[in-house]
């Protein structure tokens, strides 16, 4: 049961505890601003430039920045424009795991830093999300997407699988990367 109003949960975490749909979507949203907070990404008065995608993340980020300009009135404009100051990208925990260990074994650890939540004027409001949290948000929201065919490659093989028996490991590599450039 739902921890809070003793529903169906829809989402478990590692800690055991369960969330309902309800539960699960206000868990997410707060999650979207506490990222944003967190790492200082959007700002009064800052244009934000997103791509229109309609793959899984894409919809989802869209749709919070759209929660988000109807909650602060921060201007939100589809790529190319040349009136953004920032660009908001879909990538997630899981991307960013696989991007910083394929970093690490390829010797190309100067490279990290593009994998940091904010670089430059690359803002990155899913970072923290894994993708099964995105997916079933999208589901639970009845966002329509285009499914992406799996590309994996050996290394995001060999996290997911390692993920599976050591719950919290991606999360643990991108936090790792935060300690170095704290």
């Amino acid at each position: 049961m739902c921890k809070q109003c003793e529903l169906n949960p829809v989402y478990e975490f590692t800690n055991k505890r369960k969330l309902c749909k309800n539960c699960f979507s206000n868990y997410f949203l707060k999650k979207f601003l506490f990222i944003i907070r967190k790492f200082n990404m959007i700002h009064s008065g800052d244009i934000v430039g997103y791509k229109k995608e309609n793959n899984l993340k894409g919809i989802v980020l869209e749709d919070l920045l759209i929660f988000l300009r109807k909650k602060s009135g921060i201007e939100f404009v589809r790529l190319p424009n040349s009136k953004a100051n920032k660009i908001a990208v879909d990538s997630s925990l899981d991307s960013e795991a696989n991007e910083i260990v394929n970093l690490i074994i390829k010797g190309n650890a100067l490279d990290l830093k593009k994998s940091l939540p904010v670089e430059k004027n690359i803002v990155k409001p899913l970072y923290l999300f894994l993708d099964e949290e995105i997916l079933l948000y999208a589901k639970i929201k009845n966002l329509k997407f285009k499914q992406n065919k799996k590309e994996g490659n050996k290394i995001q093989d060999f996290i997911n699988e390692f993920e599976k028996k050591h719950p919290e490991v991606k999360r643990a590599v991108v936090n790792s990367l935060l300690e170095l450039y704290k």
